[in-house]
C-alpha cells in the first residue's frame, strides 16, 4: 500500500515519474509553500539573514516548479520483487524442499513477486481508497441490503483463484510440500492484498473442515467452488461465530436457534454481531438445534455446526438482513457487518452437538493465517524501513550510517526472522499432518504451537510495526503513505481468531488433554535440534542459554503444578511466551546451524538468544502467581472506583 499514492519526496530537479507505472507522477500540487509568519530569522545574524529571508519570500511567490532549491522533500523508499528480496525465505526453501519442488516453487514464487509488484500491490491500495458501502435500500424505498465493493475488490478475488492461493493447499502436487508453498505465496500476497487476505482465511478454513468431514456429497460442490482456481467459480467463504453476548465465549455466547423442516434442511433464526468478509459467497456458522417443543440445550455441547450459502441463486440474500457495516479502527478493505438471520436456510454438516468439535479445523488454520499475517506485516515494514535508511539524510549522514538507528532496524528483524521461522514450522507439520505422514508426536507438536504462535506474533508484529513507522520520523505517521494502514490493519491480530489470555488458555488445555504428554514432545524436539546444532562454535553460546532456558522451564512445570490450577491460569501468558520464545530460539539455532549458514543467521540466533527466554519461571521465583498477588491485582485495578469496588 506504501507505493501506490505518494508523490515521490524529491527535487523538482530531479523528480521524474516512474517508467514501470508501480507509481503516480509527482503531485507538485499537493505541496502548499509555508506561510510567511513560519520564517524566522536568529538574532546576530545580520544582513546576510535579511537578504536569505528575502530570497525565501521570493521563491514562495513563485510557482513551485521554478525553485531552484526545495531541501525539504524526502527519497520514497521503493522495494522490488518481495521473493527476491527476502533472503531468509530463499535460504529456507533451498534448506527444505526437494530440488525438484525447490526449481518449480521458485519459478512460481519469482513470477508471482513481479505480479505482486506491478498488478496486485496497486490494486491493494485501491481497496484501501474505495471501502466497502452498505446500501440498504434502493431508489423506489425497497430493502435491497446491498454491500457495494469496489472493482479492485473483486478483481482481487479473481487473482486468489488465478494464482490457486486455496487451491494449491488441497491439490497436493507436492504432497507435504504444498501446504508450504502455499503459505508462501499467501505470506508474499498478505501485505499487498487490501485486506483480501482474511475473506482467505476463512475460505481456507472452510474447505478445511469439509475435507476433514470425507467431502460428503451434498458438500462437494461447495469444496469444489472453494478451491476452484477459475475466477468464475471461486468461492469465499465466512465464518460467523461472533454473537451479542461473547466473542471466543462461543459455549455461553451463541444464541442462534436451528429449526429442522420437512425436507431435512433447517432454518436458522439469531443475529450474528460481527461477520468479516460479509460479502463472502457461503458461511459456516454455529447454532443450537430446537426440538419439537422449541427447547435447546445450553453449553458447547448444544452447538451444531452449519453451511449456507449467502445468496439463493438469483442472487437474493438467504433470509438474511444485513443491519450495518461495522465502522473499525482497520482492516476497513473489508466489510464486516451486524447480520440478522431471520429463517435462512442452512444445512447441518456435523453431528448435533459437536459444532464446536468439527469446526476447530476452522480455527486452527485461520489461526495460521493470522501468523502469515504478522509475519508479513512485519516483513513489509523492515523492507521499508531498511530501504529508507538507505535514502534519507539526518545530521549530515544516511541514516544507515547512524550505529543507534541500524541497531533498532536488527533488532526488529531478529523477531521477524524468529516468528517467520516459526510460521514455517507449523506449516511444515500441517503438510505432514494433511498427508498422513505426521507422527503422534508431530501431530501434539502442532496442536501446541499453533496456538503458541497466533499469540506470539500478534504481539511481535504489533510492537515491530511501531517501531517501524518510528524509522519514518514525521513521515510514518502521515495518512498517504500507507504506513499508518498497516500499522491499524496489523494491531486486530492480536485479537481476531483468540486474544492472547484466550489462546493462553487455550495451551493449558492441550497439556490437560494430553496429561502432559504434549510438554514431554515439545523438550525432547527442542533437545534434539540443540543436539545437531551443538557442534557449530559460533553457536554454543546460544545453544547452552537455551538449554538453561529449558532447564528453566522443566523446573517451572514442575512447581506451578504442585500450587494448583490458580498458580497455572495466572502462569498461562508468560508460560505462553516462554514456549514461543524457547521454541523459536531453538528454529533459529537449527537455521544457523547450516554448512552454508550465512553470519547473518549466526547473529540472529545469537541476539535472539540474549532476552529472558523462560519469563514464567522468574517471575514465579518473583511470586507472580500467588493467589494473594490475584487480589492484589484487582485491587490495582480498582482503586479508587466505588461503583466497583464493592465487588472485590
Amino acid at each position: 500500500m506504501f507505493t501506490c499514492r505518494l508523490p515521490r519526496w524529491r527535487s523538482s530537479a530531479t523528480c521524474k515519474p516512474r517508467q514501470s507505472g508501480r507509481f503516480l507522477p509527482c503531485l507538485w500540487e499537493r505541496c502548499q509553500p509555508p506561510s510567511r509568519k513560519g520564517i524566522n530569522t536568529t538574532a546576530g545574524q545580520g544582513q546576510q539573514v535579511g537578504a536569505q529571508e528575502k530570497q525565501v519570500l521570493e521563491d514562495l511567490e513563485m510557482p513551485l516548479a521554478r525553485r531552484e532549491t526545495e531541501n525539504l522533500f524526502q527519497e520514497q523508499p521503493e522495494t522490488g520483487n518481495q521473493y527476491l528480496e527476502d533472503a531468509l525465505l530463499r535460504s529456507y526453501l533451498k534448506t527444505h524442499l526437494p530440488p525438484k519442488v525447490l526449481e518449480e516453487v521458485n519459478r512460481d514464487l519469482e513470477r508471482f513477486g513481479n505480479r505482486l509488484l506491478t498488478k496486485i500491490r496497486p490494486l491493494g491500495w485501491q481497496c484501501e481508497l474505495n471501502p466497502p458501502v452498505f446500501r440498504q435500500y434502493d431508489a423506489w424505498g425497497q430493502r435491497v441490503d446491498q454491500i457495494v465493493t469496489c472493482s479492485a475488490w473483486r478483481k482481487m478475488k479473481e487473482i486468489a483463484a488465478e494464482e490457486g492461493l486455496i487451491a494449491e493447499a488441497y491439490e497436493r502436487r507436492y504432497s507435504n510440500w504444498s501446504r508450504l508453498h502455499q503459505a508462501v505465496k499467501l505470506y508474499l500476497f498478505s501485505s499487498c492484498s487490501g485486506g483480501f487476505n482474511c475473506p482467505l482465511a476463512m475460505t481456507d478454513g472452510a474447505a478445511k473442515v469439509i475435507e476433514s468431514l470425507g467431502i460428503p456429497g451434498s458438500l462437494k460442490n461447495a469444496f469444489d467452488h472453494l478451491t476452484s482456481r477459475d475466477p468464475k467459480k471461486f468461492w469465499t467463504s465466512g465464518q460467523w461465530m461472533t454473537e451479542r453476548r461473547g466473542g471466543s465465549d462461543v459455549a455461553n455466547g451463541t444464541e442462534t436457534v436451528a429449526r429442522k423442516q420437512p425436507d431435512g434442511t433447517y432454518r436458522l433464526y439469531g443475529f450474528k454481531w460481527f461477520t468479516s468478509a460479509a460479502d463472502s459467497d457461503v458461511t459456516l456458522t454455529l447454532a443450537r438445534v430446537a426440538d419439537a417443543e422449541g427447547h435447546v440445550k445450553e453449553g458447547s455441547s448444544g452447538l451444531s455446526l452449519f453451511f449456507l450459502k449467502v445468496r439463493d441463486e438469483e442472487g437474493k440474500l438467504n433470509s438474511i438482513q444485513v443491519q450495518r457495516l461495522k465502522d473499525k479502527l482497520g482492516t476497513r478493505q473489508m466489510a464486516t457487518a451486524e447480520l440478522w438471520l431471520d429463517g435462512a436456510k442452512a444445512e447441518l454438516i456435523s453431528a448435533e452437538g459437536r459444532g464446536v468439535a468439527s469446526i476447530s479445523n476452522m480455527l486452527n488454520i485461520t489461526r495460521i493465517h493470522n501468523v502469515i499475517g504478522a509475519v508479513a506485516s512485519m516483513r513489509r515494514m523492515i523492507s521499508l524501513s531498511r530501504e529508507y535508511a538507505c535514502r534519507r539524510v539526518a545530521f549530515g549522514k544516511l541514516l544507515k550510517d547512524h550505529p543507534l538507528h541500524m541497531q533498532t532496524i536488527a533488532r526488529m528483524e531478529v523477531q521477524t526472522r524468529g516468528a517467520f521461522l516459526l510460521l514455517m514450522e507449523i506449516v511444515r507439520l500441517l503438510g505432514l499432518a494433511e498427508t498422513n505422514m505426521a507422527s503422534e508426536q508431530d501431530h501434539l507438536l502442532l496442536r501446541l504451537l499453533i496456538p503458541v504462535a497466533k499469540l506470539y506474533t500478534g504481539k511481535q508484529a504489533s510492537a515491530v510495526v511501531v517501531e517501524a513507522m518510528e524509522s519514518f520520523g514525521g513521515q510514518g505517521y502521515m495518512e498517504d503513505t500507507g504506513l499508518p494502514v498497516i500499522l491499524r490493519d496489523a494491531l486486530v491480530l492480536s485479537i481476531w481468531e483468540g486474544t492472547t489470555n484466550i489462546l493462553s488458555l487455550d495451551v493449558l488445555r492441550s497439556l490437560t488433554k494430553s496429561q502432559g504428554e504434549v510438554m514431554a514432545v515439545f523438550v525432547s524436539t527442542v533437545q534434539k535440534k540443540l543436539e545437531r546444532a551443538s557442534s557449530t562454535a559460533k553457536l554454543e553460546p546460544a545453544v547452552k542459554r537455551m538449554r538453561d532456558a529449558v532447564s528453566s522451564l522443566t523446573r517451572f512445570m514442575r512447581a506451578a503444578g504442585s500450587k494448583g490450577a490458580l498458580t497455572m491460569e495466572l502462569a498461562a501468558r508468560d508460560f505462553s511466551y516462554s514456549l514461543a520464545r524457547i521454541y523459536t530460539g531453538t528454529l533459529l539455532i537449527e537455521h544457523a546451524a547450516r554448512p552454508d549458514a550465512s553470519s547473518t543467521d549466526i547473529a540472529a540466533a545469537q541476539r535472539w538468544c540474549h532476552q529472558e527466554l523462560c519469563p514464567a519461571a522468574t517471575e514465579l521465583e518473583n511470586r507472580s502467581y500467588e493467589a494473594e498477588e490475584a487480589l492484589q491485582d484487582s485491587a490495582l485495578v480498582y482503586e479508587g472506583s466505588p461503583a466497583r469496588g464493592s465487588r472485590l
